[in-house]
């Protein structure tokens, strides 16, 4: 029960930061929109971190950047990290500490 909690939550926090980081970087800037409001590549980032997440073999589930056994292909999570790393100060910046408080616990 604990587990799924954590992969919603999880999922939802994907969702938002992968989503600001693709409308700043990638639609601003002319990239095509591919699906639900995503360029291809995040959309397809998007689709295999939501597939990570369900996925994971850890009960209770952990944060990912605690996670002692990463499931993420080395460049997608680079790629995860630069996300969230631009997604949380784009959050402080526009006074979003809610998302950014809900991240961190």
């Amino acid at each position: 029960m604990r587990k799924s909690k954590r992969i919603k939550k999880d999922a939802k926090i994907l969702k938002q930061f992968i989503s600001i980081y693709c409308r700043e970087n990638h639609l601003k800037k002319g990239v095509e929109e591919y699906k639900d409001g995503y360029c291809k590549e995040c959309y397809d980032l998007l689709q295999y971190s939501l597939k990570r997440n369900e996925n994971c073999p850890l009960d209770p589930k952990p944060q990912c950047k605690h996670c002692k056994v990463h499931c993420y292909a080395p460049k997608k999570r680079g790629k995860i990290k630069e996300i969230m790393r631009f997604s949380g100060i784009y959050m402080i910046k526009h006074g979003r500490l809610d998302m950014v408080f809900h991240y961190f616990f």
